[in-house]
């Protein structure tokens, strides 16, 4: 598929354009997913995104997947480094759908819990719930999201190819390629996703040219 080279400022304000355009009708929020491995850093773009949306009248709220892992006892029930498990088990789907994403369905409560569990000591965030206005925007960040049919209004996935993933991935989380190449082969998440960003070079992004806008659950 064609690609566009842009700036990561460019990239932001465009994405920041397409969400506003977003439509919200019936106390529908928008959730907005910035899917990639920790390598394609989906956390900073996500971040790049708040104020560009901020200026255009939505207000904001973040939250990351990270903060929504399942307890300790269970995600390394198979050891520190199983990829499968990483794979499957690490995301607490259920509480990110019912903390995050089902409250901002027409008709839910708007009510967010912006964080669930300290990924390094495992213990609860004691977050208070956020209430967000009937125009705002969620955006989350993380890796693995797409493929589990959360429900998304639109999707980001980073790419990465392998050899760049495997060059800019900490030497402490290396053990985690596999997981992502499984992620490539059986959920396809660049076909998934409504916008997908090649960023080998951080510095350099391309967006790859856009499906049509569409709701999605992916």
């Amino acid at each position: 598929m064609p690609v566009q080279p842009i700036s990561p400022e460019r990239l932001a304000e465009l994405l920041a354009d397409r969400i506003a355009a977003l439509p919200v009708t019936d106390g529908r929020r928008i959730r907005v997913a910035v899917d990639g491995a920790p390598a394609a850093r989906p956390g900073e773009l996500a971040d790049a995104l708040v104020e560009p949306l901020r200026l255009r009248g939505r207000p904001v709220q973040r939250v990351s997947a990270a903060d929504f892992l399942r307890a300790a006892s269970i995600r390394l029930e198979y050891g520190h480094q199983d990829t499968d498990a990483y794979h499957d088990l690490w995301l607490d789907e259920g509480s990110l759908l019912r903390e995050v994403l089902d409250p901002l369905e027409p008709g839910g409560t708007g009510r967010v819990l912006p964080t669930l569990r300290d990924p390094v000591t495992d213990r609860a965030t004691r977050a208070g719930y956020v209430a967000l206005a009937p125009d705002a925007v969620l955006l989350l960040d993380g890796p693995l999201l797409l493929g589990r049919w959360l429900p998304f209004d639109l999707t980001v996935h980073l790419a990465l190819t392998p050899a760049a993933l495997a060059r800019r991935t900490a030497p402490e989380l290396r053990w985690t390629l596999p997981a992502f190449a499984r992620y490539e082969a059986e959920t396809g998440p660049a076909g998934l996703a409504d916008l997908t960003v090649r960023c080998d070079d951080p510095r350099h992004p391309a967006l790859v040219t856009p499906h049509q806008p569409r709701e999605s659950r992916a």
